[in-house]
């Protein structure tokens, strides 16, 4: 099985992943505009058992645009966000880990575009097997 690491900028933080994700996703929401500071955020989500979380973190608890609260870790020292997780809903059991905090952020491509009623029209989100939802 496969494995692979994502850290924060100064690497206290470190979260590995054992096997595929379930799920790839670009989001166009406004509060993923905010936590990656881009037009978009990309993140990848594993069962809760299939991630190991090392290193020291602080958390941050808010209800996002879908109305689910969600629990974002991110490292008291750099400030870098590592992982988040939804209380609830249907990826309460998942841990989103940004694309970009991994040491090989190559490794996977989104399959789901989402919240792309607040996209950019500047901005086009393609591949063959990327589905679109708004």
């Amino acid at each position: 099985m496969s494995s692979q690491t994502a850290s924060c900028r100064c690497g206290q933080l470190r979260a590995t992943v054992t096997g595929e994700p379930v799920r790839v996703s670009v989001c166009h929401c406004l509060d993923c505009k905010k936590r990656s500071g881009s037009s978009f955020a990309v993140q990848a989500r594993w069962p809760a058992n299939q991630v190991t979380i090392e290193g020291q973190s602080k958390s941050w608890l808010t209800t996002g645009d879908s109305g689910i609260e969600t629990s974002f870790h991110f490292c008291p020292d750099c400030g870098s966000e590592v992982c988040y997780r939804h209380a609830g809903g249907e990826m309460a059991d998942l841990i989103a880990i940004p694309l970009g905090t991994f040491d090989n952020p190559y490794f996977v491509r989104p399959s789901f575009s989402v919240w792309e009623e607040r996209k950019h029209d500047w901005l086009e989100i393609v591949g063959e097997q990327v589905e679109h939802f708004d």
